[in-house]
C-alpha cells in the first residue's frame, strides 16, 4: 500500500499534533496554581527566548552572552507603556518587540566584524551596559526597587490574568514561536544560516549577503526575547534589575548548547529541564526543600559545568547526540 504526499505530511505532523494537545491540556490534569501559573509559564517563556537563540546560535553560529538584555528590555518597555503611559496590553507587548529589536539590531553591527569569543565578549558588555541602564534609570525602571503594579494580560475587558489563562497565553505563543522558526529553518534563509555556522567565507563564496543575514537573526532573536520579557512581566506584575543578570543569560546560552545545533526541539527541552530544575521540590512531592534552595545556590555553576560536559563529550549537544544513535543502527545494517 501506497502512502501519498498527503497522507505522509499529516503522519509527520501527528506526533507535534499529539504533544501539542498535551501541553494544552495540562491545566485541567494539575490542580496546583503555583505549578500551572509560575513553574509551567516561565518553562514556556523560556522556551521562547531560546527559540530565537537557536536561531542564533544554533543555526548561525553567532554567540550572545548578552541575550537577558533583550529579555529585560522587553519587560520594562512593556510594563513602561502600561504603568507610566497607560496603554493597553497589546500595545505594551508590541512595544516590548519594538524596542528589543531595535535593540538587537544595534548589537548586530559588531557581529559583521566579531566573530567567536571576540562576538561572545561584545555581547557580554552589552549585556553590563544594559544592566547598568535597568538599575540607574529609575525614573524608567525604579533603579533597583523594580517596577511594581505591572497589570496582567487582558484584551479588551478580556481578562487574562488567571494561573490557566496565563498557562495558555504563553504556550500558545511559544507553540507559534517554534512554528515560525521552524519554518524558518526549512527555508531558504534557515539554508543561509546553516551554511554561515559552517564556514562565513563559503557562505559569502555561495552568495550570501552576511550583512543582511547577520542583522536579521539578530533582530529574530531579540524581538522573541523581548515579547518573553513583556509576557513575564505582565505575568509576575513585578521587574527587577537582578532578573536580568550575567546569570540568566548564562542560563540562556546552556540550554542553547545542551540542546544543540541545528535543533529547536533540542533547546526546547532543555530550557524545560533547566527551568523546571530550581522547582523541583514543588514537582516532586515529599522532596525536602532544601534539595531545591541547593540547587538554586549552586545553578550558575551547574550550568557551567553542562557546558563544558557537552563540549567534551557531546559537541552536537543533546540533538547531535541523538542523531548519531540513530545513524547507528542503519550504519550496523548496511554493513550487515
Amino acid at each position: 500500500m501506497t502512502v501519498g504526499p498527503l497522507a505522509r505530511k499529516v503522519l509527520r505532523t501527528l506526533p507535534a499534533a499529539a504533544l501539542w494537545s498535551a501541553i494544552l491540556a495540562v491545566p485541567l490534569v494539575i490542580d496546583n496554581a503555583f505549578v500551572v501559573g509560575k513553574v509551567l509559564v516561565f518553562v514556556g517563556i523560556n522556551v521562547i527566548i531560546v527559540t530565537g537563540l537557536a536561531l542564533l546560535f544554533g543555526y548561525g553560529g553567532q554567540v550572545s552572552l548578552g541575550h537577558a538584555a533583550f529579555y529585560g528590555i522587553g519587560a520594562y518597555a512593556s510594563g513602561f507603556a502600561t504603568v507610566k503611559m497607560g496603554w493597553p496590553w497589546l500595545a505594551g507587548v508590541g512595544c516590548a518587540i519594538g524596542v528589543s529589536a531595535l535593540g538587537g539590531l544595534l548589537l548586530s553591527f559588531p557581529s559583521l566584524r566579531l566573530r567567536g569569543h571576540y562576538l561572545a565578549m561584545a555581547t557580554l558588555g552589552f549585556g553590563e551596559i544594559m544592566q547598568v541602564v535597568f538599575v540607574e534609570a529609575k525614573g524608567v525602571t525604579g533603579g533597583t526597587d523594580g517596577m511594581l503594579g505591572i497589570p496582567a494580560p487582558a484584551v479588551g475587558r478580556i481578562a487574562l490574568g488567571t494561573p490557566e489563562a496565563s498557562y495558555w497565553l504563553v504556550w500558545i505563543i511559544a507553540g507559534a514561536a517554534l512554528l515560525l522558526a521552524g519554518n524558518v529553518t526549512r527555508s531558504r534563509p534557515g539554508r543561509a544560516l546553516r551554511a554561515m555556522h559552517g564556514s562565513e567565507a563559503g557562505a559569502q563564496a555561495c552568495g550570501i549577503d552576511l550583512t543582511v543575514l547577520k542583522v536579521q537573526v539578530f533582530v529574530v532573536s531579540a524581538a522573541l526575547a523581548g515579547l518573553a520579557g513583556s509576557l513575564y512581566a505582565h505575568v509576575v506584575g513585578f521587574v527587577s534589575p537582578t532578573s536580568f543578570g550575567l546569570h540568566t543569560s548564562v542560563m540562556l546560552l546552556a540550554m542553547a548548547v545542551l540542546g544543540g545545533a541545528g535543533s529547536l526541539a533540542g533547546p526546547a527541552v532543555a530550557a524545560a529541564a533547566f527551568t523546571l530544575l530550581p522547582y523541583v521540590d514543588a514537582l516532586v512531592p515529599g522532596l525536602p526543600r532544601d534539595v531545591a534552595t541547593a540547587i538554586s545556590e549552586w545553578e550558575i555553576d551547574i550550568y557551567g559545568l553542562a557546558i563544558i560536559l557537552v563540549m567534551l563529550l557531546a559537541p552536537g549537544g543533546a540533538a547531535g547526540l541523538l542523531r548519531r544513535l540513530r545513524r547507528k543502527p542503519r550504519t550496523k545494517e548496511g554493513s550487515a
